[in-house]
């Protein structure tokens, strides 16, 4: 399964993204959407599993759940918007890692690009893809690429999407 993850568009689609996730057999987007036209498109271009974030609004909160928990080749992947991470992760977040950790747990709101393990709660892998969006502090714009297969993370990849614009 090769899946394309992002975070944090705040309503803007680079259109690269469909030639970038164009072999992704699945999109996963990491909340604060924006609009609820951008992840209609990319629903009709992927499969797409989201979650909303703390700027969007009623339409993408009744589309989309705040947490998203289920099984990709074998792994269980958690996401979510604010989760915080190793070893600052929000305290909702923290003790539901403590019961049942994930081996996947990915969330955004940071707009910090994150690869790392976790290696207090059962070795999870820590993903946040950063911003793709830009609105933001942040200063590249970033998605991840990567495999799962025989529950096993491989081909990590960071897609540069260019420097956020000045606002």
């Amino acid at each position: 399964m090769k899946i394309g993850l992002m975070s944090d568009t705040h309503g803007y689609l680079d259109e690269r993204l469909f030639t970038y996730f164009e072999t992704c057999d699945e999109i996963w987007h990491a909340g604060d959407i924006g609009d609820i036209a951008l992840i209609d498109r990319l629903a009709a271009f992927k499969p797409v599993r989201a979650v909303y974030g703390n700027i969007d609004g009623q339409d993408i909160r009744i589309a989309y759940p705040k947490d998203q928990k289920f099984t990709c080749e074998g792994l269980q992947v958690w996401i979510t918007h604010i989760g915080g991470y190793p070893p600052r992760y929000n305290p909702a977040v923290l003790a539901a890692i403590k019961k049942t950790p994930p081996d996947i747990f990915i969330c955004g709101h940071s707009h910090i690009l994150k690869v790392m393990p976790d290696r207090v709660h059962n070795n999870l892998l820590h993903l946040n893809p950063g911003a793709a969006g830009k609105h933001g502090f942040h200063h590249m714009r970033t998605v991840l690429r990567f495999d799962i297969q025989d529950k096993k993370v491989s081909n990590m990849q960071v897609i540069e999407l260019g420097k956020r614009a000045a606002l």
